[in-house]
């Protein structure tokens, strides 16, 4: 069989502004993209509207645009896929992979949180959705940075959720079901979602979806060693001054910062980027302290 086109993809959540962690993942993605000739995606993960911030969704794509970085199809947003994640789950349901579940984290707390069985106290009047996750389900994948990794999702997870008890969707099925209809081949992210991979391969082997290649960036980090996206130094990128924001992130992709000296514009340094890109420069630890863009 012929390998598919390369099709990766940048999928922010409309919580609030980027920030110079989104570029970084961002930019990584899209350059990894064009490195191998392949196609960029933007996909808008509004799944959890009660987290989801109004009018982030338009500033984080007029952002986008200032710094160059256009989709190479149209942005899809996950709120308007609600008929894609039913019929995915109707499937697992009727097969037995997935079930209701009535617990409750009061519940689920003497487990530490994960579920291996039922042990709520009442009923739901409108129950979670759960996938099915049996003993001895260790998944293996490996990193294109960090190599090979390996979780026991049943001994750390357990059965997960697909659709939550308020009714909205679960991350976990929604990035499934998107990447699989998107027909995505490398899910570049940052390392924050390192955790979820396992899941998702279950969950992309249970609908019969392929499992694209993973490769997971580096964090931007404060002083003080948390993710700048919850971190008070996570300052939002300023659209009008799109140049030096560009230029820390290519250098905290450890990329030369001598190679985009000189350019004038997004659409200069970006040709300039894509021309001198490297990927084995990729750093494979976190990034902190972040410094400010200059």
């Amino acid at each position: 069989m012929s390998t598919p086109p390369y099709r990766g993809r940048f999928a922010p959540s409309p919580t609030g502004p980027l920030h110079p962690g989104s570029l970084l993942a961002a930019l990584g993605s899209w350059l990894l993209a064009r490195h191998a000739g392949g196609q960029w995606l933007v996909r808008v993960e509004d799944v959890d509207p009660p987290r989801t911030v109004a009018g982030a969704i338009d500033q984080q794509l007029a952002t986008l645009a200032a710094m160059g970085l256009a989709s190479d199809g149209p942005v899809v947003h996950q709120s308007r896929r609600d008929g894609l994640y039913q019929r995915a789950l109707d499937r697992l349901l009727a097969t037995g992979q997935a079930f209701a579940c009535h617990c409750s984290r009061r519940d689920l707390a003497t487990q530490h949180g994960i579920h291996h069985h039922c042990v709520a106290r009442s009923e739901r009047a409108q129950p979670a959705i759960r996938l099915r996750v049996p003993p001895g389900s260790t998944v293996a994948f490996e990193d294109g940075l960090r190599g090979r990794i390996a979780q026991d999702v049943h001994a750390e997870v357990g059965d997960f959720v697909l659709r939550r008890a308020d009714g909205f969707w679960a991350y976990q099925l929604a990035v499934v079901v998107d990447d699989g209809q998107q027909r995505i081949t490398d899910v570049v992210r940052g390392a924050d979602l390192l955790d979820s991979t396992p899941r998702q391969i279950l969950l992309q082997r249970a609908l019969g979806l392929p499992t694209p290649a993973y490769l997971h960036l580096p964090l931007l980090l404060d002083a003080n060693g948390r993710k700048l996206s919850k971190s008070e130094a996570a300052h939002p990128l300023d659209p009008s001054q799109p140049l030096p924001a560009l230029r820390q992130a290519w250098a905290d992709l450890g990329q030369d910062r001598a190679c985009l000296l000189g350019a004038t514009g997004p659409a200069a340094l970006l040709a300039r980027a894509r021309a001198h890109f490297d990927p084995s420069r990729l750093p494979r630890q976190d990034i902190a302290p972040c410094p400010s863009p200059g």
